[in-house]
């Protein structure tokens, strides 16, 4: 056996479900597998993560998060309980489902409060999550389909997902399907980017046709251009409400958040209106939308105009105990 982790661990295996069939797991240490009932289905298990897909068309997120270094720990803290609304001293001693983990920065902050989490993603970048949270016992993480997780319905006290699922095909699919993993009287939190106007969706759609297309090399150098002008304060505060780049104080976070809006494949914006109508009709009660964390009199008023290319809608919700 190499020094390199490798063995799964006892404790993630008893929460593993198929997501063929729902049934429990099996894992075989020799061929490094997870098998379900009767090995009708399996899946590789590299570097102690269950690997239930591959990257597929989220590739550049993999690329994205196992390249950059953006974590910063005030401010993910704040960032954290701003789009979920949960407060870090409550979180304690809850299951909780890091729904699109990324690079494991929120996965991070909840294991370090005590909680017992598990973050899934789509992509490699759970590799990067697993160096992050290397020092807490009780995270671990999956590579899954987040229409298909690995895990027991109505089994988590608290799930969150902050700017994933607007990247796959379907966001309302994602959004059902993680919605189940939910406990009764648990809570569910949800950040999406909002739909701006017409004008601005019509720019960034028609560059995003071409910029979707390019290979990593050659859109790097935008997002590395995106970055410079992030950092020029005039510039930062009126052109990208035209063009979206990052305006984040760090140069390493711009370019990351740069590559973010510009690479994935898919991108869809979405309403306060239309995401708190996703939680009543799977079953969400005492609804909130949550204010944007950042503040500011211009800022607000941008905001509530729909101004701000890469704000989000964002609402929590407690599944209803009958659901």
């Amino acid at each position: 056996m190499s020094e390199q982790v490798s063995n799964l661990d006892a404790t993630l295996l008893l929460q593993l479900r198929s997501p063929v069939d729902g049934s429990a797991l099996q894992y075989d240490e020799q061929q490094q597998l997870v098998t379900s009932a009767g090995n009708a289905a399996s899946w590789k298990v590299i570097d102690s993560i269950p690997r239930f897909v591959d990257d597929q068309h989220l590739k550049s997120f993999g690329d994205q998060w196992t390249t950059y270094e953006v974590a910063h720990v005030d401010e993910d803290q704040a960032t954290f309980t701003a789009k979920t609304g949960m407060p870090l001293n409550q979180l304690a001693g809850l299951r909780v489902l890091d729904a699109g983990c990324g690079g494991g920065r929120y996965s991070k902050i909840c294991g370090e409060t005590g909680a017992t989490v598990i973050g899934a993603d789509h992509s490699r970048a759970v590799d990067k999550a697993r160096q992050l949270c290397s020092g807490l016992p009780d995270v671990r993480f999956v590579q899954a389909d987040l229409k298909q997780l690995p895990l027991e319905p109505a089994s988590f006290d608290f799930v969150f997902s902050i700017g994933v699922m607007h990247h796959d095909s379907n966001t309302r699919n994602v959004f059902d399907a993680v919605a189940k993993l939910v406990k009764p009287g648990g809570r569910y939190s949800v950040w999406l980017y909002r739909r701006n106007q017409w004008w601005q969706e019509a720019i960034n759609s028609g560059l995003r046709a071409m910029t979707t297309r390019l290979p990593a090399v050659m859109l790097k150098p935008f997002c590395h251009l995106g970055a410079v002008l992030g950092g020029i304060p005039l510039v930062n505060r009126t052109a990208n409400k035209l063009v979206n780049f990052s305006a984040h104080p760090n140069y390493e976070n711009r370019v990351c958040d740069t590559f973010d809006w510009w690479a994935p494949q898919y991108q869809y914006h979405h309403t306060e209106s239309e995401l708190l109508s996703w939680f009543g009709d799977a079953g969400f009660e005492q609804t909130q939308v949550l204010p944007p964390e950042k503040q500011g009199r211009f800022y607000n008023w941008a905001y509530q105009k729909n101004l701000l290319i890469g704000s989000g809608v964002n609402v929590t919700g407690i599944r209803s105990p009958e659901k």
